[in-house]
């Protein structure tokens, strides 16, 4: 796949319907998919993938529309994210992790920052990266009056060399404070570290970064006016937000997956021959049957489940700000720990039993069926699914929702 060939995929009109936008996505799925296997392979950054996104349309799918976006909703982004990864488990997460960074100015913002970010980014657009792993040391920030300074490392960073702005975060020096700024990506103050190696999802550019001296006007720090932050509890969607895309890209790997046994089986598996109850073809042994009977039934219910967190959360996030109490909150992230959940199980399953119903030369590397499982298997890591049901029983036994963290 070049550059010449993905700007020749998408020279037609943009959609403007939701499920035009799908239908996009799909087309973008089939373009990936047909070297997906190759490009992890070769472990190559992104820079063609990402300008398919571009060239399609759907970096800007949650952009107004008066500066050239979508102007589609949450839920219509969550279903992309998915089908995207059904052609690439990588580029889903990129896309998914863009729309939370496009989305943070309007998560602590002012009205005045919502509105340039979103002209910058939609206008030219911008694809974002994101320098805010919790679990390391925090980016050190100076104050020089009308100044910050950004300063520090942090082991992850998806996104990274193929993003145009990257989202920092870091705290004031000397205070409790932490702040948000969008910056430009390419800059001598960002350095990447090009150590993004993993068994899976190894296309999505989450090395390690360093940041030196990157200085943002104190008016870019989101959400705060004179120094100071004014907080809305809508300040703490971003969390539900991310670990919502996690269970969509999540669901389309998990749906490729299925469906490559299914393509695999009905072309090249053959019937055991020693069973007693011999059958002509694959496709009528009956462990087959039962087997992908089982793995679909689990994923149209992971399905259903993820579709109702999206239509929920999409409703929050749509609405007035100033609107959302703290229970709304702790009621979509109980539902979004519990589609985690389901989707990582159901996934991981379906990654390894998927070589039960395709037979022994279903293992070549040719193949490739080890994507799936090695994809789903790195990033479900992320954060401890037992959390996740811990989440979900102390709301089902104690009536308890959870309070926001930087993984809840």
């Amino acid at each position: 796949m070049t550059t010449n060939e993905t700007q020749r995929a998408f020279n037609d009109a943009r959609p403007t319907t939701a499920v035009g936008w799908i239908e996009r996505a799909s087309e973008v799925a089939a373009i990936l998919a047909e070297d997906a296997l190759d490009r992890d392979r070769a472990n190559r950054t992104p820079y063609v993938e990402v300008g398919l996104l571009k060239d399609a349309g759907l970096v800007t799918l949650l952009g107004p529309r008066e500066h050239g976006g979508g102007g589609q909703t949450w839920e219509t982004a969550y279903r992309v994210v998915r089908e995207v990864a059904k052609g690439d488990g990588s580029i889903g997460q990129l896309l998914g992790y863009h729309y939370l960074w496009a989305w943070a100015a309007r998560l602590i913002g002012t009205p005045e920052q919502i509105a340039a970010v979103e002209e910058l980014y939609t206008a030219n657009d911008y694809f974002f990266g994101g320098a805010v792993n919790p679990r390391d040391d925090d980016l050190v920030i100076a104050d020089e009056g009308d100044t910050l300074v950004f300063r520090g490392k942090k082991s992850f960073s998806t996104g990274g060399k193929v993003s145009d702005l990257t989202v920092l975060e870091g705290v004031l020096e000397g205070t409790g404070k932490h702040i948000f700024a969008i910056v430009p990506s390419a800059q001598d103050g960002i350095s990447y570290g090009d150590d993004w190696d993993n068994l899976g999802q190894r296309l999505t550019e989450s090395g390690s970064v360093v940041v030196d001296d990157v200085r943002v006007p104190w008016a870019s720090a989101a959400g705060y006016v004179d120094k100071e932050f004014r907080p809305l509890t809508y300040n703490t969607l971003n969390v539900p937000v991310i670990q919502l895309v996690f269970a969509n890209f999540y669901l389309g790997i998990a749906q490729a997956a299925l469906q490559a046994g299914v393509s695999y089986t009905a072309q090249r598996t053959r019937p055991w021959p020693y069973g007693g109850d011999n059958k002509e073809s694959a496709t009528e042994e009956f462990y087959i049957l039962d087997a992908f009977g089982d793995l679909q039934a689990k994923l149209w219910a992971a399905e259903a489940l993820i579709d109702k967190a999206g239509a929920e959360l999409s409703e929050l996030l749509h609405a007035e700000r100033e609107s959302l109490t703290e229970e709304q909150r702790g009621r979509v992230a109980v539902l979004i720990a519990a589609a985690k959940q389901r989707i990582i199980d159901t996934g991981l399953e379906i990654g390894t039993r998927v070589f039960e119903v395709t037979g022994a030369r279903a293992t070549a590397s040719s193949v490739g069926l080890d994507i799936y499982w090695r994809n789903l298997r790195t990033h479900s890591l992320h954060d401890p699914v037992a959390y996740k049901r811990v989440e979900v029983g102390r709301y089902a036994l104690l009536g308890r929702l959870p309070e926001p963290t930087w993984y809840t």
